[in-house]
Order: structure tokens, then C-alpha cells, then sequence
């Protein structure tokens, strides 16, 4: 991965996120019942149920809540008709930014997430207009302080399909192709390390730098993108300095 690491735009923005635990907890469940209907039930032959419940456990998600969310989508709990759309476009200083919604009213979404980037300098794009500058990976991130054997995490990582493994600052960051996530988290998982971040998510090509006023516009928009309600994800390829 080129640029500057994915983990330091998550770390940018983990205080907030810390503060709207219950939000993202509501954004993870619709994420599990949507996956549950489409799939079934078993994690197991649902890659993407699967990959959807590593991502609440890493966001220290209660387990009741996950059981409820699978049940809601098998059980016909949940008759909301949701589509899937990814909203491309451009942040203040020409940041690229991606938004992956789940929305009972497409009209609605692109109305609101288009004032949100009208309002903070910015505009939405077409498709196809920024979705070139990012892929799609698997991302798992490790607080260094609660990592004993470095060499051991390293040496598991890269035998179990992990395409980089990243020393950055306080942290380990361990990238890899979306079809190996699953496998490499769970062999990961035996060595009995504290996850801080797990995600299969889109990870930009290069970083942008961004000063601070723009930086602090940025933000703006990110954080009012994240509060909405149909907003599931939001990456951006802006490098925010100070």
C-alpha cells in the first residue's frame, strides 16, 4: 500500500467514533440483519455475515446485540428494502471520498449526502470519479504495546495470506485481499492479541495533504456523512497534518 497509513485516518478520527459507540453499534446491526437475509444464518457459508461480525467484535460490539441483528434478518423481523450504493466525490482541497450506504430511500440519500458536500466546499461526483484512486483490502490493526512477540505476529501474518505488515509508530497494521480477511483474522486471533481495528474496507492508493483549516472542513463533512443514518462507511484519501 503506497502513502501514508490507512490507521493513522482511523486513529484521526477514533475519538469521535469512541463518542458515537452507540451509532456505529445501530450501522454494524444493519449491516449483520442485511447480510443474515441475503445469506442465512451460519457464518460459515456467509462470507459476508462473517466478515460483518469480526468487524462488531472489533468494535467490542455485545454479542446479544449481534444474535439479535442475525435474527432480525432471518426472521423476517426486518421488511426494510435496503439498497446498496457507493456515493463518490470531492472534500475540501480536492480530498477524494468515498460513501457506502444502505438506504431504504435512495432519493433521500443522494439529497442529504450531496448537501453535505455542497455545504462543506466540496461536491459529489459521478461514478467513477474517485472509486480508480481506492481498493478494496483487509485491514487489521494491533496497539504495539499489547503485542509480546512481534516476530511471532509477523511471522503467522504473512504465512496466513497477509500481503503487508506495517510497523507504524505505536501500532501494527496488517493488510491483505478481501477473500483472505476472514482466515487471516482468525489465525491471527490464536495468538490472543487485543484487536483495536478490523475491517474489510477500501484503503486509498496515495494520501493527499491537508492543512489544518482544510483539515478541520474535512472533518466536518466526514463526521456529518458518519452521523447519517444510511451512511455505512466513509474513506477518504486526505492525510490531515497536526
Amino acid at each position: 500500500m503506497a502513502g501514508h497509513s490507512k490507521w493513522a485516518n482511523i486513529r484521526h478520527r477514533k475519538g469521535a467514533q469512541d463518542a458515537k459507540r452507540g451509532k456505529i453499534f445501530t450501522k454494524i446491526a444493519k449491516e449483520i440483519t442485511v447480510a443474515a437475509k441475503l445469506g442465512g444464518e451460519d457464518p460459515d457459508g456467509n462470507p459476508r455475515l462473517r466478515t460483518a461480525i469480526i468487524k462488531a467484535r472489533s468494535a467490542s460490539m455485545p454479542k446479544d446485540n449481534i444474535d439479535r441483528a442475525i435474527k432480525r434478518g432471518v426472521g423476517g423481523q426486518d421488511d426494510a428494502d435496503y439498497t446498496e450504493k457507493t456515493y463518490e466525490g470531492y472534500g475540501p482541497a480536492g480530498v477524494a471520498v468515498m460513501v457506502e450506504c444502505l438506504t431504504d430511500n435512495i432519493n433521500r440519500t443522494v439529497s442529504e449526502v450531496r448537501h453535505a458536500f455542497t455545504r462543506s466546499g466540496g461536491n459529489l461526483g459521478t461514478d467513477g470519479s474517485v472509486a480508480w484512486m481506492f481498493h478494496k483490502k483487509g485491514t487489521i490493526v494491533y496497539a504495539k504495546e499489547n503485542v509480546e512477540d512481534p516476530d511471532k505476529l509477523f511471522e503467522v501474518a504473512l504465512e496466513e495470506g497477509a500481503e503487508d505488515v506495517k510497523d507504524e509508530d505505536d501500532v501494527v497494521e496488517i493488510t491483505c485481499a478481501p477473500d483472505d480477511f476472514v482466515n487471516l483474522k482468525e489465525a491471527l486471533d490464536k495468538l490472543e492479541i487485543e484487536t483495536a481495528h478490523a475491517e474489510v474496507g477500501l484503503v486509498p492508493e496515495n494520501y493527499s495533504s491537508v492543512d489544518a483549516e482544510k483539515g478541520e472542513k474535512l472533518q466536518r463533512l466526514i463526521d456529518t456523512l458518519e452521523d447519517h443514518d444510511d451512511v455505512q462507511n466513509v474513506y477518504h484519501n486526505g492525510q490531515i497534518e497536526g
